[in-house]
Formats: structure tokens, C-alpha cells, sequence
């Protein structure tokens, strides 16, 4: 039975199909980033720059896994701000040096005193299921500030994904009253300086955390952050021997907002399943995913294989780059099913904002059940085998016993069901011989009487 298909369930008309991949390559084209001068002009003859290490005092920050945020926020902004003063003409500032307690007001505050040109606030990430992974950066939704950030930002998380660190975008979300969320950028904003929110990972998850786990990670996102301040402003240093001038950034309108950085909460809208092939004999199956979101890119996606009631950890969309806004609308996704389980897969397709999209379920036909041979001959050769009584439960015969009783019992209804079925249309044949019988009879009795 190697190799063996199984039917196709819940399978779209091959013209459908057609149709649906030529529209996603048509409405899902990689965005390119163009190269374009930096909008921002500076207040004085130097750029002043502004470098806030989050949290701080009693405000710890995320601790999960061991971390304290605020500890590592310092000695990344502090490896940030000493690779900044290696440049020439650029004035460099840190709203905390100790372990104090500051409100978002203060930090603005001490930015606007400095006649600050950018406050660039340094955190790192945890997510409340602990599912997400990757950086992003959070800027401001309205013009310029929008545009100023998206150019920096473009140049942050540029590094990184070529580090490895997935990406999850540059950013903005509003309060209900349409403000800003965040609110260091919207104390920055009202004291008319941009300012952008620099998640570098999160400390949470295992694909993150060989980024963060020592000293030299933290002080190396400083570095790569101050790099990326010096492209944004176009710096140049002697004493690092770069120049950075006329270095052009992503382009951007300073009048409008730059589409992809708004949030979104409309779904992602195509996700669907198609079967391709299976192995009973050894548990892999094969299936097509085809998925679109027309507004934003998309990041993750996790699967079921018992029809939505747990799901896999969240998995890094194939190709997905959340600066170009390119992934693959199609890949095949190959699983493992367990053996004595007959498995209804549905996957979930997440953009960049989060909100996810169901796929349409595929159900095998089938249970998978394998390993029995090799179980079988173990169990009867007489080197190995022992005495019933003696032999411990296992789980896994447990679980094919269940399996095969499973299968035996749609079995033993289907045969009654169709018992039923004959027994039913054996009762309309017999009343159909009735009643002709019956109107037979009142015939020869009016043919008598006449």
C-alpha cells in the first residue's frame, strides 16, 4: 500500500483552481522598496538623537524565561549610544543612565529639552500565548511622523532578517479615540518630535532566543540599531572609516501615510486546502495550501489535525518578508499523522496585524495504521515473546486497537445501515404488489357485474 492516494475531500474544481492562483499572483506582488532621499530635515546643523531604554525602577518590563527588560533595554541603548558617538557632527543623549522610574511625559519631555530630532525607544517582546516571535517596530500613524519612521524603520529591520530574526513589520495602531496607541509616540508627536518603538525580538520564544541570551547579543542590537540611525541621517565617521552621506532610504510621501504601516483588521482572504497525496504505510501526508491577503503580508500560520480543536505552534510563512511584503501564496505542506488516528486538517493563515483566516477541512477517508507488521513478527517470535500476563500495556497497541475498533465499528453501521435500506425498499415492493393486486380485483368485479 506504499505510496498508495486517497480520494480527494473537499476538493475545488480544477478551473477554480486555475482561476484562484492567477488572481493571487495578479493582487499579491512582492511591493519593492524604492530608493529615495531621507524626508526629515534636522532642527540645527547636527542631528540630535535621543535614545530611551525602556521601563526602568519598579517597572520591570517582560521577565519571562528569566529576563528583566529593563536590563536589557539599558545595555542595548547603551551599546547604541556609544557606537553613535564614534560619528562626526551628531549630538547623542539617554533619558536614563540608572535604574530609575520615568513616565512616557518625562521621556518626551527630556527629548523635546534637547531639541531631540528622533526618540528611538529600545525594548524587546513577549506575546501572551507565547506564540509569536520575531521584530517590528512601531512608529507613528500620522504624517510626517508616519513617513519619517517607516524610512528608519526600513533600515532597522533590514539587519536583522539577514541575521535570521523573523520580521514582523513596521507598524502603527490607534487608540479607540483615533490618537495613537503607543505612548511614548504620542507624547513624542505632541511635542512635535518622531518617534519609533524598536522591538528587537522576543525573549519568550525558543527560535528568538539565541539572539538575546547573552551580554554580546544585547550590546550587538545596539550596534546594528546605531547603524541603521547613521544610514537614516546619513552620518559618517573617521574613526569607523564610513560615510553614510547621501545614503538613500525607502521611499515615502511626507503628506500621506504609508498604506502598508496601518493597521488592519480584515483577515486574510483566501486560505484553502487542496489533497495531493499519502502514505498509509508510513503516515505522511501531503496537502497544497493556497492563501491571499490582499492588504497586508502574511507572517505565520499553524495547523489541526483533529478539525480545530488544539493546533501546532505558530510556524514562519514560507518566504514571508514583511519590508517587501512578498510570501508564497502557494506551498505544500507535508505532515506526520500519528498511527490509529484518522486526521481532519485545517490550517490558519495569519497576516501581519494578526488576524487569521480558517482554511477549508480536509478529512482522510481513512485511519492510518502502521507498524503492525513489524509489531506482529516481533510478538511471534518465540526468542521474544513472553507470557501474556507479564507483558506491560502499551500505548501505542492501545492506540491502533482503537483505531482498528473504530474502523470496525463504521463498518458494522454502514453494513446496517444498508440493511435498513434493503429492508425498506422490500416493504415499498410489497405494498406496491398489494395495491396492484387490489386494483386488479375491483377490475374483474366491474367486468362481472356488467
Amino acid at each position: 500500500m506504499t505510496g498508495s492516494k486517497g480520494p480527494v475531500f473537499a476538493r475545488e474544481p480544477v478551473f477554480f483552481v486555475w482561476f484562484l492562483t492567477a488572481l493571487i499572483m495578479l493582487t499579491s506582488l512582492p511591493l519593492t522598496v524604492q530608493a529615495a532621499p531621507r524626508l526629515q530635515s534636522t532642527r540645527g546643523e547636527k542631528p540630535v538623537i535621543v535614545i530611551d531604554p525602556g521601563h526602568g525602577g519598579e517597572n520591570l518590563g517582560t521577565t519571562e524565561n528569566g529576563h528583566e527588560e529593563k536590563s536589557m533595554t539599558m545595555i542595548t541603548a547603551r551599546a547604541m549610544y556609544e557606537e553613535l558617538l564614534l560619528y562626526d557632527n551628531v549630538e547623542v543623549y539617554l533619558t536614563r543612565t540608572d535604574d530609575i522610574d520615568l513616565d512616557l511625559g518625562e521621556r518626551a519631555e527630556f527629548a523635546a529639552s534637547v531639541n531631540a530630532d528622533f526618540l528611538f525607544s529600545i525594548h524587546y517582546n513577549a506575546s501572551e500565548n507565547h506564540e509569536l516571535f520575531g521584530a517590528e517596530i512601531w512608529i507613528s500613524a500620522f504624517p510626517p511622523y508616519n513617513s519619517y519612521g517607516y524610512q528608519f524603520g526600513c533600515e532597522f529591520l533590514a539587519p536583522l532578517r539577514d541575521r535570521g530574526l523573523f520580521l514582523r513589520g513596521i507598524k502603527t495602531r490607534l487608540k479607540s479615540n483615533g490618537e495613537d496607541y503607543y505612548g511614548i509616540i504620542r507624547e513624542a508627536a505632541a511635542r512635535n518630535i518622531p518617534a519609533a518603538i524598536l522591538e528587537h525580538c522576543h525573549v519568550d520564544h525558543a527560535r528568538d532566543a539565541e539572539y538575546c541570551n547573552t551580554e554580546d547579543d544585547l550590546i550587538q542590537f545596539g550596534r546594528e540599531d546605531a547603524t541603521a540611525v547613521a544610514k537614516y541621517f546619513g552620518l559618517k565617521s573617521s574613526a569607523l572609516d564610513v560615510d553614510y552621506s547621501g545614503y538613500e532610504l525607502a521611499a515615502a510621501s511626507e503628506h500621506t501615510a504609508v498604506s502598508g504601516t496601518l493597521r488592519d483588521d480584515t483577515p486574510p482572504d483566501i486560505c484553502q486546502l487542496e489533497f495531493v497525496s499519502t502514505d498509509y504505510d508510513t503516515g505522511l501526508l501531503t496537502l497544497s495550501v493556497t492563501a491571499a491577503d490582499y492588504d497586508s503580508p502574511l507572517l505565520y500560520y499553524d495547523y489541526s489535525m483533529d478539525g480545530g480543536l488544539t493546533y501546532s505552534p505558530r510556524q514562519a510563512w514560507p518566504e514571508s518578508n514583511a519590508l517587501t511584503g512578498a510570501y508564497a501564496d502557494i506551498f505544500t505542506l507535508n505532515l506526520e499523522i500519528p498511527s490509529g488516528t484518522c486526521p481532519e486538517v485545517i490550517l490558519r493563515a495569519y497576516n501581519l496585524f494578526d488576524a487569521s483566516t480558517e482554511s477549508n477541512a480536509y478529512q482522510s477517508p481513512q485511519f492510518y495504521l502502521y507498524g503492525q507488521d513489524e509489531e506482529d513478527t516481533e510478538a511471534s517470535d518465540p526468542e521474544v515473546q513472553e507470557p501474556a500476563e507479564s507483558a506491560p500495556p502499551s500505548p501505542k497497541n492501545d492506540t491502533l486497537t482503537a483505531g482498528s475498533d473504530q474502523a470496525q465499528e463504521q463498518e458494522e453501521t454502514s453494513f446496517l445501515i444498508f440493511l435498513l435500506i434493503c429492508l425498506i425498499i422490500v416493504l415499498i415492493v410489497f405494498l406496491l404488489v398489494l395495491v396492484s393486486q387490489s386494483i386488479t380485483r375491483r377490475r374483474r368485479r366491474l367486468r362481472r357485474r356488467r
